[in-house]
């Protein structure tokens, strides 16, 4: 006979406890633990009371096989969407997509799903979150009513694998929206707990990998922007990915994370408009469109995100304080990076600035995380300081260390390349090893090549720029 046995799960991190103890042991959140029931002891013959019992022999083949060849990709047409995926949706892939609320996971998955049903490929759309009537009324708002797209309201998980197994007419691409609203009737927990969101993605990846169907999860995001449910969850599939963005602002940004079909840190950009969301072919004019004449504290960064150049601004603001600790407000950068130049510029430098309020800014809402930008924060805040702009055709990037030495970054041609594209005349880079005696020649910019963050401080404030 079965036993039913009860224990406490975090629904934050995943962690199994025996009893309530109010803080979860593993990760220190409080009021985490639900109490799930667990089948154990299954009858004879089960894999939990026959620990004798032989299971199958693996039939066992080479690494290298037969007519092996490449899966052919589910091209839906965006092309945004299809860079952050690695150049479309590979046949049994699945794939989950993260966000806060009412950022536009829905609208751009609606968006995905009618394009692919255009091109002959059977889509399913499972919303377990809405009604049949309200995703009609936002696809004849987003004009896609004539899209040949099977859609549900549903979240049995029994229901929803029995739809996609169907040996006969498999689909080709199947969205549930959202993983967090299935249940499996097996599992005495309430949707949402960490067993049912686990078991229910594992169900229902399991038959789509049989059957060879892209699925797409849409999942929550907790209040610090992870997705929500047990961590396992993201091992699981074979792709995640973010869909991230400010409010304030009309572009989204979707963002790969993990990629077993292509290359992570992928990014796309769309803007959100009346008729949904629009792909942005050249974001760096998107994001530098409102950037200020001949204004001291800003400098642009020629960033890399993935394989893609993008240009932004990035905005410094020096002003003296008149509290005990002055304040030290990031948005779309690393605060502890942040700290860590103004350490720099004032052991290393000679600028004091731990007396001033300091406020950075990564205009435009996109948020930046490779170390390139160190450079162009740098160059921001000296502005800043000095009262003196920065000229107004240059570009930064670099990587600062503790000494003060400016590192060298990835693709730097790539990044000159996209700089002049955009009409900058000027870019003030790392200084290149002396193994690489090869010239940087990129028609219409001059690359001004830096080892010591001293020689910035000093150029900025004499405000002649020129080469260490």
């Amino acid at each position: 006979m079965a036993k039913s046995t009860k224990t406490y799960v975090c629904q934050s991190c995943g962690g199994v406890a025996p009893k309530w103890t109010g803080k979860c042991e593993s990760c220190g959140a409080w009021n985490t633990l639900v109490e799930e029931v667990t089948e154990t002891g299954g009858p004879k013959g089960s894999l939990s009371s026959a620990p004798r019992a032989k299971g199958k022999k693996l039939d066992l083949v080479g690494l290298k096989g037969e007519g092996t060849k490449a899966l052919p990709r589910h091209v839906s047409g965006i092309a945004e969407f299809d860079r952050v995926t690695g150049g479309g949706l590979v046949p049994g892939a699945a794939l989950l997509i993260g966000g806060d609320p009412g950022i536009g996971k829905s609208t751009l998955l609606l968006q995905v799903v009618c394009k692919l049903a255009l091109t002959e490929k059977r889509c399913l759309y499972i919303s377990g979150e809405e009604a049949i009537d309200q995703v009609r009324m936002r696809a004849d708002r987003l004009g896609l009513t004539n899209a040949p797209v099977e859609i549900a309201s549903a979240t049995s998980v029994r229901d929803i694998v029995t739809a996609i197994d169907d040996p006969a007419n498999p689909p080709d691409m199947v969205v549930i929206d959202s993983i967090q609203t299935m249940y499996i009737d097996t599992v005495e927990s309430a949707p949402g707990t960490v067993t049912q969101v686990r078991t229910s993605a594992q169900e229902i990846t399991r038959i789509a990998k049989k059957r060879g169907v892209c699925v797409l999860f849409v999942g929550h995001v907790t209040k610090e922007g992870q997705i929500a449910g047990p961590r396992v969850l993201e091992h699981m599939v074979d792709a995640v990915l973010y869909f991230e963005g400010d409010r304030g602002h009309s572009f989204r940004i979707l963002r790969t994370v993990k990629n077993r079909f292509g290359p992570t840190d992928e990014i796309g950009v769309f803007e959100m408009a009346q008729e949904g969301l629009v792909e942005v072919a050249n974001p760096s004019e998107l994001f530098l469109s409102q950037r200020q004449d001949n204004t001291a504290g800003s400098a642009v960064l020629a960033g890399l995100e993935g394989t893609r150049p993008v240009l932004v601004e990035v905005q410094a603001l020096v002003a003296p304080s008149a509290l005990a600790t002055p304040r030290r407000a990031v948005i779309g950068w690393d605060s502890n990076r942040l700290a860590m130049i103004l350490a720099v510029l004032e052991a290393r430098c000679g600028l004091i600035l731990s007396g001033s309020d300091i406020f950075l800014n990564v205009a435009g809402g996109i948020r930046i995380s490779e170390p390139a930008a160190d450079l162009a924060v740098a160059a921001a805040l000296i502005s800043s300081h000095t009262g003196r702009p920065v000229p107004q055709e240059a570009v930064f990037f670099g990587e600062i260390g503790l000494s003060g030495e400016i590192r060298t970054v990835a693709q730097p041609d790539l990044r000159l390349k996209e700089s002049s594209k955009l009409g900058f005349k000027q870019a003030f880079m790392p200084r290149r090893p002396k193994s690489k005696t090869k010239p940087i020649n990129i028609e219409g910019i001059s690359a001004q090549e830096l080892s010591h963050l001293d020689r910035l401080v000093a150029d900025l404030s004499a405000h002649t720029l020129r080469a260490a």
